[in-house]
C-alpha cells in the first residue's frame, strides 16, 4: 500500500456572473478562478496525492501549464488521465480524504455530487471518498475571500 498527499490553491479573479468547478461540479459563484485549467482545486489536490503516493511527481510535471493542450482543460479529464497512470503502475485507489479550505463559496449542498463525480472518474465506490470543507475563520488570503485551496490524502493498493 502507498499513501500520498496533495495540496492546491488558486486565486479568485474578477467578479462576474458564473460558476466555478469544485470537485468536478459546477457551483454558482460570482467570480472566476485564475488558472491555466479550470482551476478545480479539489481535483488538482487529489491528482497530486495519487501521483505522490507512487513517487511520480506532481500534476504540473504531467500536465504543465506551459503546454497549450491543457489550457482550460476540464480537471475531470486530468483526474481520469491520472487514474490511468496509477493503474498503469498496477495500483488502484482504496480511499481518499479531501478537504476544501474556503471562506466562499459554501459547498455543503454539493458534496454528494462531488463524491459521485469523482467515484465515476476513478471507477470506485462513492464510500471510498470523503469530502469536507473548512474555513480559515477569516484569516489570510482565504479568509479575505481572495482564493481557495484543497488538500487530499489517498491510500493506494497494488
Amino acid at each position: 500500500m502507498r499513501i500520498g498527499s496533495g495540496f492546491d490553491a488558486h486565486r479568485f479573479g474578477e467578479a462576474r456572473a458564473a460558476a466555478i468547478k469544485i470537485g468536478g461540479v459546477e457551483i454558482p459563484f460570482d467570480r472566476e478562478v485564475l488558472a491555466h485549467s479550470d482551476g478545480d482545486v479539489v481535483l488538482h489536490a487529489l491528482c497530486d496525492a495519487m501521483l505522490g503516493a507512487l513517487a511520480l511527481g506532481d500534476i504540473g510535471q504531467h500536465f504543465p501549464d506551459s503546454d497549450p493542450q491543457y489550457q482550460n482543460i476540464d480537471s475531470r479529464d486530468l483526474l481520469r488521465l491520472t487514474a490511468k497512470k496509477i493503474a498503469g503502475e498496477g495500483f488502484n485507489l482504496l480511499n481518499a480524504d479531501i478537504t476544501l479550505i474556503s471562506q466562499v463559496p459554501r459547498i455543503s449542498g454539493y458534496v454528494n455530487s462531488m463524491r459521485e463525480c469523482i467515484a465515476e472518474d476513478l471507477d470506485v465506490d462513492v464510500s471510498m471518498l470523503s469530502i469536507k470543507a473548512t474555513t480559515t475563520e477569516k484569516m489570510g488570503f482565504i479568509g479575505r475571500e481572495e482564493g481557495l485551496a484543497a488538500q487530499a490524502v489517498v491510500l493506494l493498493s497494488e
